[in-house]
């Protein structure tokens, strides 16, 4: 039954554009309609209709402790009664700086944000600034907010300038954008000869997240860092899916590459609206007030955020935590792959960490342009077999799968049950 979500989403979309106020839950990747939550529970959500799910959202990324953590809920609970925004400085934002930059090499000084779209677009007018020079390299694929200058049309595997990926966005801005595909070090190397001493920062999902995961291949991320030392061009990782997601010093510290500036997400406050970019304090320096790049923030480092953030960043620490849950995302991804092969439904799933991607594709998924081939309408076959018993998936065939460290044994053995099922359904539309 799903009565309730159905009427509670044509009463939005009188009031809130699409319906929805983020356009991935709109479902129009995989057809029907939105669930409408009501309620979590460690690694469970129950919909207003009273339908209970075992998710792999996990708010796309930052519940890696799953729903309603009990320390979380305690430290939300005891700043609340403190108060919730004053606008000033509280101790509570040094402590979670200083977590920070404790668990992320990288970092000397990190400036805290409300989001990862803040976070990246702070990050890219550091690096104008600091190096006086205005281009920026992005990748095919990874997404990095809805910031103008970053929200380019993914490329064809050529580099692309200059395509605006939305209306709204002033050619200009985008003009000083250039596009590449991801993983292929050669072609960012022709770019950056071809624009000597204009290209201000190349910024990247380590492990990209927003194309569904994709895995840098081996010797990438040290080509790319190589290039932009030997060219004065800052690197930026955009970890805001992968910070303290993959490791409790992020991609950074599982791949063993520094870059110079890092952005991080909702992962910092427990999955609160929140967002913070750092680097070496030569950088940073740069940042008013110590230095001219003006950026500011009335709710930036607001106390609940930073509450929540300093009580998950301390139960995070254990690196036996990581251990323990990239072993259950193996045994999930490993059974899912049997039950594919079993219907004889052609899959690839990339998989690091706690993160992984089911594409629907019969050829290794290592770029945006080899993604955009999976079969999405054998996802959404798929993804809606999964929910009719019980099962969360993203709503599109390129997002990323999460787990948290709430999933048990039992959760993973149940949901590969229902996923024999959701392959049989596929297969028979084969």
């Amino acid at each position: 039954m799903n009565r309730k979500s159905k009427l509670l989403f044509s009463r939005a979309q009188q009031r809130i554009p699409g319906g929805v106020n983020s356009p991935v839950r709109a479902f129009h990747s995989v057809g029907g309609h939105p669930r409408f939550i009501k309620s979590g529970q460690g690694c469970r959500i129950k919909d207003i209709d009273g339908n209970t799910y075992i998710e792999y959202l996990g708010s796309w990324g930052p519940l890696i402790l799953g729903h309603c953590y009990p320390k979380i809920q305690a430290a939300l609970q005891k700043q609340i009664a403190l108060g919730t925004s004053f606008g000033a400085s509280t101790e509570s934002e040094v402590v979670l700086a200083e977590m920070i930059a404790e668990a992320i090499p990288s970092i000397d000084k990190v400036r805290l944000v409300n989001s990862g779209t803040e976070a990246t677009m702070s990050a890219v007018r550091l690096a104008r600034a600091f190096t006086g020079r205005h281009k920026i390299i992005k990748f095919d694929g990874c997404y990095h907010g809805h910031v103008d200058s970053l929200l380019v049309k993914a490329g064809s595997g050529v580099a692309t300038l200059g395509l605006p990926d939305s209306p709204g966005i002033v050619p200009q801005d985008s003009n000083y954008t250039i596009s590449v595909p991801y993983n292929d070090p050669d072609t960012l190397e022709d770019v950056l000869n071809q624009n000597r001493a204009e290209v201000a920062a190349v910024i990247l999902e380590p492990v990209a997240g927003n194309m569904g995961t994709v895995l840098p291949a081996k010797g990438f991320l040290q080509r790319v860092r190589k290039l932009t030392r030997e060219h004065g061009v800052l690197l930026i990782f955009d970890e805001v899916i992968t910070g303290f997601r993959l490791s409790y010093g992020g991609a950074q510290q599982l791949l063993k590459l520094k870059p110079d500036i890092t952005c991080l997400g909702k992962i910092i406050g427990g999955g609160l609206p929140i967002g913070a970019y750092g680097g070496h304090r030569e950088i940073m320096k740069w940042i008013a007030p110590e230095g001219p790049v003006y950026q500011a923030g009335t709710l930036s480092g607001n106390p609940l955020a930073v509450a929540a953030g300093i009580a998950t960043l301390k139960a995070l620490k254990k690196a036996s935590n990581y251990q323990k849950l990239e072993r259950m995302t193996q045994n999930l991804v490993s059974g899912l792959e049997k039950a594919a092969d079993q219907a004889g439904v052609p899959v690839k799933i990339n998989t690091i960490g706690s993160m992984f991607t089911v594409f629907f594709n019969d050829s290794p998924v290592t770029d945006y342009l080899s993604a955009k081939t999976s079969k999405t309408g054998l996802y959404g076959k798929f993804f809606h077999a999964l929910l009719k018993e019980g099962i969360y998936f993203p709503p599109s065939q390129f997002e990323t799968c999460f787990l948290s460290m709430a999933h048990t044994t039992k959760d993973i053995q149940t949901t590969l049950q229902v996923a024999r099922t959701a392959f049989e359904a596929v297969a028979e539309s084969l």
